[in-house]
């Protein structure tokens, strides 16, 4: 009998309770996408639409054939903004909205846990988005890439990767506090970031603040610098040169996650002390 105990009595902390949570709340959604597999095809068909028309606009101005490869890499590209916009950035909203986040608020685990397992779970399917997008730029119009340093791609990716999702985070946080209008700010969002980003050209060709401004979303100096480093002559549609934003990557990283988990821990204790989430006082 005290084996028993014993052994549903114990309680995981720490970096324990943090990966279990995670790969608890990835679960349902790597079987929702098995579930429904015709998710998958429209999140396929739908972006390469897109790219499509603007390879065809491209051809027809006789752009340089370097921006049939930056349109191809940023359809792709955009998977990955659109899981941590809906994945991450209005999670909270609508756990709240479904009578989740009460469950959340209480429970011992983090809430950063929480919304990157969220967002893991959908990865399959962002990661086959970009996956087919790239293969099928590639079959339909040929491009070809020519990486000139693997390193640095893998540290250019892997720390945009690191900067979106805590971007994400912190934008789950603040979407929540705004209450009823995050459902209009994540749409409003959509497509202002399309354009300032440079997901379908190079974010060379905006003014210089612009584009500075637009350095703040990790996917612009991501996209920017994987460019550089897949194309032969991709320097020189490059904002700046790689090493100086992978170290910018680098500090947004630290400063998004940092920002998430104060954000994050607002939300806990505004909901513990005064039994709220926004900060309107309705």
């Amino acid at each position: 009998m005290d084996a028993v105990s014993s052994k549903y009595s114990h309680k995981d902390t720490g970096w324990r309770l943090f990966l279990k949570t995670i790969i608890a709340r990835a679960y349902p959604r790597l079987i929702g996408q098995q579930r429904e597999v015709s998710w998958m095809v429209f999140e396929v068909v739908m972006p390469m639409l897109a790219v499509i028309a603007y390879v065809f606009v491209y051809r027809a101005m006789n752009a340089p054939e370097e921006y049939i490869g930056f349109v191809v890499m940023g359809g792709a590209m955009t998977a990955f903004w659109m899981n941590v916009l809906w994945s991450m950035s209005s999670q909270l909203y609508w756990e709240k909205e479904q009578g989740n986040l009460a469950l959340y608020i209480i429970a011992p685990n983090s809430m950063m846990a929480i919304l990157l397992g969220m967002a893991l779970g959908g990865m399959l399917a962002t990661c086959l988005r970009a996956v087919a997008v790239t293969l099928l730029g590639i079959w339909m119009f040929g491009v070809s890439f020519s990486v000139t340093s693997y390193l640095q791609l893998f540290l250019v990716f892997v720390l945009a990767m690191i900067a979106l999702y805590g971007m994400g985070m912190m934008m789950a946080s603040a979407f929540l506090l705004f209450g009823r209008e995050a459902w209009h700010v994540a749409n409003l969002a959509q497509e202002p970031i399309f354009l300032a980003s440079g997901f379908y050209f190079p974010i060379k060709s905006l003014p210089f603040w612009v584009a500075a401004g637009a350095s703040v979303i990790p996917l612009t100096l991501g996209m920017d610098a994987m460019r550089q480093l897949l194309f032969p002559t991709g320097f020189q549609f490059g904002f700046m040169s790689v090493v100086w934003e992978i170290g910018i990557l680098a500090v947004l990283s630290v400063v998004f996650l940092f920002t998430a988990k104060v954000l994050l821990a607002h939300v806990e204790r505004l909901a513990v002390r005064e039994g709220r989430i926004t900060e309107s006082r309705r």
